[in-house]
């Protein structure tokens, strides 16, 4: 009932009051009407109460909101998440790079004839599992699985290459870690902000994934600051042996695998912030020892060689939205982790066997225009000792690029990237490329 139809009702009350006794009408009227006016004066001052009294509101979660990203759980309590991208790779070359999909280095200008070169590809594109749990009260597990089309067969019948198959067990309380499985290497981690699948491998930057068990400890230092020390047997993958293997029926054996020992790595790194306010920089020394085993005769004979590599990282928030991320190198016998522009072992004579040093690295700058678009800019360069290469050998190799990103949405992104590429031989001349890149990733 509303405020005008209470008043109503209570002056109709009023009224068959006052004809109901006309006895004592005139004694109970003024009484009476105060009392009535009392309670429509109360009823009043509740009724406004309630208009003035914050609405509550009950709102249906949107669709989005109600929604999170699926998990799959086995029967074990692991739980698997789903991720990857479709992607797109289309590239023109005023020359001919190698090997073509992706860019390592420039052909030989006796085989380059300056003619351009067109290559498209879906190789790139990558499916992977995400693993996680279960946990108990100490020890947390994680895990993935992860591999693209990138591993060879025709340019339409690609073959899946495994890139990660690792698993993790951490211990929160003391910052301890061990991984199993094949991921990066420990080495030189720091991944350029290039748009090519080959992340300027024999071009500056070096150090792949391997096969290895990984020890990782963190230490706090000051309240803002971290150093992480960590340590990993890893497998040696080598050139195949130039002499045959009789107890193999005539197969070369992998001098990798025939050494007495695999290849540590190592790495320290000293992160905090510095120049921005919760963006740190992070500092690491790093390295490799490993060995490989080349039998120069059938009866067993072998010269043994070894690699190694010393590696200075450094990533640097400048601002914001700019940052500065870059990479030094030198050792020797590195082809196994592209670096020496992926030379190692210069085996032109089985009896003078020696390996190749080499040095080199690798510099960008990256800037976030908006939420939306980044570019970077940057360079690398690798260079083998002359002394150690055969003649005709790549003795250098430098690249120049600029990239630029856009997300056309959340899930779709645009990626343009031009390079110069500089590959000198010894005793043969140099070789030079200009590469237009260009690639669509739909995420998922």
């Amino acid at each position: 009932m509303n405020e005008r139809g209470k008043l109503g009702y209570a002056l109709m009350l009023a009224g068959s009051l006052l004809t109901s006794s006309p006895g004592f009408a005139a004694e109970t009227f003024t009484t009476r009407m105060n009392r009535l006016e009392r309670e429509l004066a109360a009823l009043k001052n509740v009724m406004n109460a309630q208009s003035q009294a914050p609405k509550v509101i009950v709102e249906t979660p949107k669709k989005s909101e109600e929604v999170s990203s699926p998990l799959v759980s086995t029967s074990s309590g692991t739980k698997i998440q789903f991720y990857g991208f479709a992607r797109f790779d289309a590239s023109y070359d005023n020359g001919k790079i190698y090997p073509g999909n992706i860019a390592l280095w420039a052909w030989p200008e006796n085989q380059n004839r300056h003619d351009g070169e067109w290559n498209l590809t879906a190789g790139s594109s990558r499916l992977g599992l995400n693993l996680s749990g279960p946990d108990t009260e100490k020890i947390k597990l994680t895990g993935t699985i992860e591999f693209d089309f990138l591993g060879g067969g025709t340019e339409n019948n690609m073959t899946p290459r495994m890139r990660h198959a690792y698993f993790k067990a951490y211990w929160p309380a003391s910052d301890f870690s061990i991984l199993a499985g094949q991921t990066w290497d420990l080495h030189s981690s720091l991944i350029p902000f290039v748009d090519d699948s080959a992340i300027m491998w024999a071009s500056g930057n070096i150090g792949t994934r391997h096969p290895q068990v990984r020890l990782t400890k963190g230490f706090s230092v000051g309240e803002k600051s971290h150093v992480e020390i960590a340590v990993a047997a890893a497998r040696t993958i080598g050139e195949k042996n130039s002499v045959p293997d009789p107890q193999s029926l005539g197969y070369n054996t992998d001098p990798g695998k025939d050494a007495q020992m695999p290849t540590m790595q190592g790495r320290i790194a000293f992160s905090a912030p510095l120049l921005v306010r919760n963006q740190p920089a992070t500092l690491a020394f790093s390295g490799h020892y490993g060995q490989e085993e080349w039998d120069t005769d059938t009866s067993g004979t072998h010269t043994t060689l070894n690699s190694w590599s010393g590696n200075v990282e450094l990533s640097l928030p400048l601002c914001k939205k700019m940052a500065f991320a870059g990479e030094y190198f030198t050792g020797a016998n590195l082809d196994d982790y592209w670096g020496g522009i992926a030379q190692g072992i210069n085996n032109f004579s089985i009896a003078d066997l020696h390996k190749i040093r080499a040095s080199g690295g690798w510099a960008a700058l990256k800037y976030g225009a908006n939420t939306s678009t980044s570019l970077s800019v940057g360079g690398g360069i690798d260079k083998p000792n002359q002394d150690d290469l055969a003649l005709k050998a790549r003795s250098q190799n430098r690249v120049f690029f600029a990239r630029v990103l856009h997300n056309i949405t959340p899930s779709l992104i645009l990626g343009f990237q031009l390079s110069d590429w500089k590959t000198d031989f010894k005793g043969s001349g140099e070789s030079e490329i200009i590469r237009a890149q260009s690639s669509l990733t739909y995420k998922f």
